[in-house]
């Protein structure tokens, strides 16, 4: 079948059916977006348990000065002989523990004047309120009892936090957020999916006499079907273009900024992220406009 054919059809069937085509690109712009935004969320789940999830399991935390109100802290700022002995208690309690590292008060606020550096809070912290710490990693997260049991009201010690524990609420937002986006592009998509269909008889109904002429002149099934295809192929790309956009939207003005104010606790994602995802938005779109209407014209358009 010629090009020419093929194009001048397509815009016409497109000129005719405005509405429906434009029904067919809000719809999928929106199945699609929703798509987008689980993959996103997945995305989010995995680069923070990346960046800190898988890497540091527990904190055990030493005195300062201003913990006297903790019994394990009465004598103020925890003393060499304290922190040799708690490092001394964490070797020993290999393999369970794999990896330890110390960080002065002078380290803990570089690290987060480097990890907050524009957050305005910063220029507020000093070694004084920044406690030293032991960054500890186990063979075995679930067995972080095991070091809270030990250490907890250890003399020098103020306090043993479980990372898994600080984060699990934001994970858990980023998880059902990624499930309920799944939930809703699933409906999306068979709305989408049955609005090409609808649109896919109405269009066809109207172009009987053409299809019929066509039919008579010994045109192919694929030549028949190929305009068809191609309308809807052309109404779900662009929903993906628009999809697409409302996502670069979302993570360039939102999450970035989010970012960018010194609010995140963890890496946000990016610009970068969101060039990823889009492939599989188009990919999704090419694969559902094909198969539906060329499923939905072998059942309802016999040639």
């Amino acid at each position: 079948m010629r090009l020419r054919f093929l194009t001048s059809e397509v815009w016409q069937g497109v000129r005719r059916n405005t509405s429906m085509i434009a029904s067919v690109v809000l719809v999928s712009m929106v199945s699609l977006f929703f798509v987008g935004s689980g993959l996103l969320a997945q995305r989010q789940v995995d680069q923070a348990k990346g960046d800190w999830y898988e890497k540091v399991h527990a904190f055990v935390f030493l005195c300062t000065d201003s913990d006297t109100n903790v019994a394990s802290c009465a004598g103020g700022e925890a003393s060499t002989a304290q922190t040799e002995a708690v490092k001394s208690n964490l070797d020993n309690l290999r393999p369970l523990v794999t990896k330890v590292d110390y960080k002065t008060s002078e380290q803990a606020v570089a690290m987060f004047r480097e990890q907050y550096k524009d957050s305005p809070y910063v220029s507020s912290v000093d070694a004084k309120s920044m406690p030293a710490f032991y960054e500890v990693r186990l063979s075995d997260p679930q067995r972080f009892d095991e070091i809270a049991s030990g250490f907890q009201g250890m003399p020098g010690v103020a306090h043993v936090s479980n990372l898994h524990q600080v984060l699990a609420p934001f994970f858990s937002f980023l998880n059902m957020l990624g499930v309920g986006s799944a939930i809703i592009a699933g409906l999306m998509v068979v709305c989408s999916i049955l609005l090409m269909v609808t649109t896919i008889r109405q269009v066809a109904f109207t172009r009987r006499r053409q299809v019929g002429i066509m039919r008579l002149v010994g045109a192919s099934s694929a030549t028949i079907y190929l305009p068809f295809v191609a309308e809807v192929l052309i109404a779900s790309l662009a929903g993906a273009v628009l999809a697409s956009g409302l996502l670069w939207a979302m993570v360039h003005f939102g999450v970035s900024g989010l970012a960018s104010s010194g609010g995140g606790f963890v890496n946000l994602i990016g610009d970068s992220d969101v060039l990823v995802v889009v492939p599989w938005l188009f990919l999704g779109a090419f694969v559902l406009a094909v198969s539906t209407s060329w499923v939905t014209l072998r059942r309802y358009l016999k040639v």
